[in-house]
């Protein structure tokens, strides 16, 4: 038979579960997390990169590639010391800097073609979409792309 707690537990449950499974408000206030990036061409998932903060600058690394051939793929046109690194867990993002309502002053690496361009973000929709724009020379010259948080 169940006690007054476990009916309690049961009352309630389904209106805490969204709080739990959602990130909190601070964390939506905050690039540092989990986010989806799409192909610029045919707007499909393409990987999952967790951006995370370290002495006050952001960072971001690939933590899924979705295609799974890709999957055991090299940096192979990265001429830095990222050069024939695994993509999968490979550091595309380096040094953002708070800016504003964004982050810039950082770049961001294009495991594809090996070439690094300076980066700037910024949140969008609550803090559920983020906006990132690579660059060369000024943020006129570059394109954007919008990454939706998962975690």
């Amino acid at each position: 038979m169940p006690t007054r707690r476990d009916l309690l537990f049961l009352f309630l449950l389904p209106a805490v579960a969204p709080a739990l499974a959602a990130p909190s408000a601070s964390a939506l206030q905050s690039p540092v997390g989990l986010w989806q990036t799409f192909d610029d061409h045919t707007g499909q998932p393409r990987g999952l990169v967790r951006i995370f903060e370290y002495q006050g600058r952001l960072y971001g690394d690939i933590a899924r590639v979705l295609d799974t051939d890709k999957g055991g793929a090299v940096c192979v046109k990265c001429t830095d010391d990222r050069k024939d690194k695994p993509v999968l867990g490979l550091q595309i993002i380096r040094n953002l800097v708070p800016n504003g309502d964004g982050w810039s002053g950082g770049t961001i690496l294009d495991p594809e073609n090996g070439t690094t361009y300076r980066c700037s973000i910024h949140l969008a929709d609550g803090g559920r979409k983020l906006i990132l724009r690579g660059y060369v020379g000024i943020s006129l010259f570059g394109r954007s792309q919008t990454w939706v948080r998962v975690g």
